[in-house]
């Protein structure tokens, strides 16, 4: 059985857990630490790198992650993208969510507008990549999960 690494700010929806257990073979979720949580999903935007926000959650997950646990990764991008990178190196497989977007409008009595927004999980889907090998293109992604 494989682990469920979570990188990113929000709650899984029982729909999410599921999915992992059942076509990921992931059941035994790992969350961040709190102050972990709190350093990603806070990258201030004024910095010039994400390194040093990056650093500690890459060295817990690295800490306890085995080759072939899941990496659910998702936030800012330059973040993420170093997240994903780390991962694919050390035989993780990073992941993430895909969602259904719904809108639902109302008209109010004064004439206003009220707007619902509903997100609801579609699938995990597997970072892909291309790798460039003496000009020509090499197709990096995996067999789908």
């Amino acid at each position: 059985m494989r682990r469920a690494f979570l990188l990113f700010s929000h709650h899984l929806t029982p729909a999410q857990e599921k999915e992992l257990a059942d076509k990921w073979d992931a059941s035994l979720l790992r969350p961040m630490p709190e102050a972990l949580k709190k350093l990603w999903g806070n990258v201030p935007p004024e910095t010039p790198s994400v390194r040093e926000w990056v650093q500690p959650v890459l060295a817990w997950v690295e800490s306890e992650a085995v080759p072939g646990d899941v990496i659910l990764v998702q936030g800012d991008y330059g973040a993420t993208f170093l997240a994903v990178s780390w991962a694919l190196s050390k035989g993780l497989m990073p992941v993430y969510a895909t969602t259904e977007r719904l809108l639902e409008e109302a008209v109010q009595p004064d004439g206003s507008v009220v707007q619902k927004r509903i997100f609801r999980h579609v699938r995990f889907r597997r970072y892909e990549f291309r790798l460039l090998r003496n000009g020509l293109e090499k197709d990096g992604s995996h067999d789908e999960t």
